[in-house]
């Protein structure tokens, strides 16, 4: 409990500190944010706003695990497959990243390119738990077998999970506030589970994106882009994974999961009757054209994340000892 402490707190100073120079950095590059089309007008404000903060979250996460889970002495496969999953994600943000800022518009990889890039990477987890012989998927007291169809599902679970937190990536401090509280229940869950190893990276991911929210918060100084929407949703799914909690990860990031059924739903219902469901989706831009503030519309997600998370964590903790 110790080192995981110790762990989260490292992460909280480097990000800290880590968002100092690259925000200054990217500021005199003007490596700026590009706006949908469709939020232009209520976001104009943010234009130019710096991106890929992500950087300095993926790299305050992978320094301070290192350091505690060397000093915890578990630094084991899982925890390092783990780590490479999330530098392979956040490479592939990058790059979508860079083609954005390099087009000047909000168009970067292309989703075929994207898509391949994120089942790619989610095959080094679901073989890794193949050749473990670990394809059971489970929940409370149901229980089933995978088997090889495992591989299919963790990519189900990855890709959705890293475009669910990219699509939820859309307000000052609404992707990183819900990461917050997601993480840290992964890290509450991995300990009951005596996975010290992901409990670290678990939440360091939490405190590396609570020190990122001093910089995110309306009005934001920087986004964290593709590079870190991206690579924590593919992070927080590898952690379900690897831990062997996968449908628990349903209420965690219940609302990554509205987010994206909500763009589901509205490109659905336009494509077969011509009509939307929603003003705009992803949702949280519905409640924004509906007259909500956005620090109204980021509180009343975050506090759904937070009491979601607070539900799993202690339905978690009741399946164990009873």
């Amino acid at each position: 409990m110790i080192m995981i402490s110790v762990a989260g707190l490292i992460a909280l100073i480097l990000s800290l500190l880590f968002g100092i120079p690259y925000i200054s950095f990217m500021k005199k590059k003007a490596y700026s944010q590009y706006l949908r089309e469709e939020v232009a007008e209520m976001h104009s404000y943010k234009e130019k706003t710096p991106t890929t903060g992500g950087v300095f979250i993926i790299a305050s996460i992978i320094i301070a695990s290192l350091i505690a889970l060397f000093m915890a002495q578990s630094t084991t496969t899982s925890a390092l497959i783990v780590l490479m999953t999330l530098i392979f994600y956040s490479f592939t943000g990058f790059e979508d990243d860079i083609k954005k800022i390099k087009a000047h518009q909000n168009l970067g990889l292309s989703a075929r390119a994207k898509l391949m890039l994120q089942i790619a990477v989610a095959m080094l987890p679901a073989f890794y738990i193949i050749f473990q012989g670990k394809t059971e998927v489970s929940f409370l007291n149901f229980s089933f077998d995978l088997g090889w169809f495992y591989p299919a599902f963790v990519v189900f679970m990855m890709v959705g999970a890293s475009n669910a937190l990219n699509l939820t990536d859309g307000l000052d401090g609404l992707a990183g506030s819900s990461s917050v509280f997601a993480f840290f229940a992964c890290a509450v869950i991995c300990y009951l589970n005596n996975n010290i190893d992901l409990a670290i990276i678990s939440i360091t991911a939490s405190c590396a994106c609570l020190g990122f929210l001093y910089y995110n918060k309306k009005p934001a100084k920087i986004f964290m882009g593709d590079t870190g929407s991206l690579a924590l949703g593919g992070l927080l799914a590898t952690i379900a994974i690897m831990g062997k909690f996968e449908l628990w990860l349903i209420p965690i990031a219940s609302i990554f999961i509205c987010e994206t059924l909500s763009v589901m739903i509205q490109v659905t219902s336009f494509k077969l009757t011509g009509k939307r469901v929603f003003k705009m989706s992803p949702i949280h831009h519905h409640f924004e054209l509906s007259g909500w503030s956005e620090n109204k519309i980021v509180f009343a997600f975050s506090l759904i994340t937070f009491i979601m998370c607070l539900v799993s964590v202690i339905g978690y903790y009741c399946y164990l000892k009873f």
